[in-house]
């Protein structure tokens, strides 16, 4: 069984930096691809960025670009997301997923083509 789990959101003032985990257990975790999402409450869930499984490279959004960076540790099976300047349109419930493909391809913003899904963590950016 394939799990993934987030950790690591809370509250933060404008400006401010938080940084995002997610620890994989039951797969290959370094065949896949791994995404960021997240869900504002009404709102669709939106794809943020995505980093391939072998060779790390990574991919972004325009909304998070310069302020946001994706990584991670294939002997941990951890995803991180290090969010720096923090916006109050940021505030959201961040989920992390998994792809059985691994590189993420030109559609990694869309939660179709994901396979595995955490149960997300709350980012609330107010002062």
């Amino acid at each position: 069984q394939v799990q993934l789990v987030e950790s690591g959101g809370g509250l933060a003032q404008p400006g401010a930096s938080l940084r995002l985990t997610c620890v994989g257990s039951g797969l290959t975790y370094e065949a896949y691809s791994m995404g960021w999402f997240r869900q504002a409450p009404g709102k669709e869930r939106e794809g943020i960025a995505c980093i391939n499984g072998l060779d790390q490279n990574t991919h972004y959004v325009d909304a998070v670009q310069g302020r946001f960076t994706i990584s991670r540790d294939n002997a941990k099976k951890a995803l991180y997301l290090h969010m720096n300047s923090l916006k109050p349109e940021d505030t959201a419930v961040y989920y992390c997923a998994a792809r059985r493909r691994l590189n993420c391809g030109d559609n990694y913003d869309s939660p179709t083509p994901y396979d595995f899904w955490g149960q997300g963590t709350q980012v609330t950016v107010s002062s």
